[in-house]
């Protein structure tokens, strides 16, 4: 199960697995989002390749426009696996 949504401070709270099954929820949200925007995966249990994709792809379409993604919330574990990708040279961490 997966959810996005704007929470009550202006956040994006992905919860849940973001997998194969519920990334085009994910895409769908976020193709909506035109300015810089905070992320917060404090509830967000597992992400796969394909939901990885769809930030890299969002971020990239920001970053044109002189906007970004700031990551928060991010377990030890999930930090590690972003900062192994080179993550930390396209996205902000909070």
């Amino acid at each position: 199960m997966f959810d996005i949504r704007a929470d009550e401070n202006g956040s994006i709270l992905l919860e849940g697995r973001l997998d194969a099954a519920s990334v085009s929820l994910a895409r769908d949200y976020l193709t909506e989002v035109e300015t810089s925007a905070r992320l917060d995966f404090s509830r967000l249990d597992y992400i796969a390749s394909v939901g990885l994709g769809v930030l890299v792809a969002v971020q990239r379409r920001l970053m044109e426009k002189g906007e970004g993604l700031l990551l928060a919330g991010l377990s030890p574990h999930l930090r590690e696996v972003l900062s192994l990708a080179g993550f930390e040279g396209i996205f902000a961490f909070e």
